[in-house]
């Protein structure tokens, strides 16, 4: 049998390449920067030339004045004129023991003031002593309350004339007539020319009605 001849190549076999060899035939990827804009410096212009304005005279203005309107006169009610311009006798007795009672009442308040003013023994005046009281704060408190009642006994004095006077508009006949309307009567009240009796009790020394006091202010 005739043998087959392999044939046996003789060529050099070729050398595997290196780690380091194949890093070197690898080229490195280009990387893009990306470029920085580049700022314009700015461009000067001329400066531009501000206009002035000039000043405008003001307007004449016209003022209008706004009438005064004037309100009404509020109209005061008016009554009937009354037949009688005076209080009977039996009125003025009852008026009278109204009248009695609180000079009375004024009487026993004036004495009552001027026994804490007056020593009722020696009759001097209680401030002339000054050695009655320890200490200066209760020096000024006496005189305080001194002062107080000398008020009260000077209130009670005038109070008291104004009784006596309203006395002898009874004896007179012409108690509880209002001095304003005693001539003319203006009729602003039901009982006019005479003060309303319940004014009267209230205040009894009054010689004007409520609406001329009102109008008196």
């Amino acid at each position: 049998m005739a043998k087959s001849k392999t044939k046996i190549k003789t060529g050099k076999a070729k050398p595997k390449k290196t780690v380091k060899a194949v890093k070197k035939s690898v080229k490195p990827a280009k990387v893009k920067v990306a470029k920085k804009p580049v700022k314009k410096a700015p461009v000067k212009t001329a400066a531009k030339t501000k206009t002035v304005k000039k000043p405008v005279a003001p307007k004449s203005v016209t003022v209008v004045r706004k009438k005064e309107i004037k309100q009404p006169a509020k109209k005061v009610k008016k009554y009937k004129k009354n037949s009688k311009i005076r209080y009977t006798t039996k009125e003025l007795q009852h008026f009278k023991y109204i009248l009695t009672d609180e000079k009375q009442k004024i009487i026993d308040s004036a004495r009552a003031n001027m026994m804490s003013l007056v020593d009722s023994e020696s009759g001097d005046y209680v401030g002339d002593d000054l050695s009655y009281a320890s200490h200066m704060a209760e020096q000024g408190t006496d005189e305080m309350e001194r002062e107080k009642n000398y008020m009260f006994v000077q209130r009670d004095e005038k109070y008291l004339g104004y009784i006596e006077e309203a006395l002898t508009r009874i004896d007179q006949g012409t108690y509880g007539v209002c001095i304003d309307c005693i001539d003319e009567p203006k009729n602003l009240c039901s009982t006019c020319p005479l003060i309303p009796k319940e004014r009267l009790e209230i205040v009894p020394i009054t010689q004007h009605c409520i609406e001329c006091k009102n109008l008196r202010g």
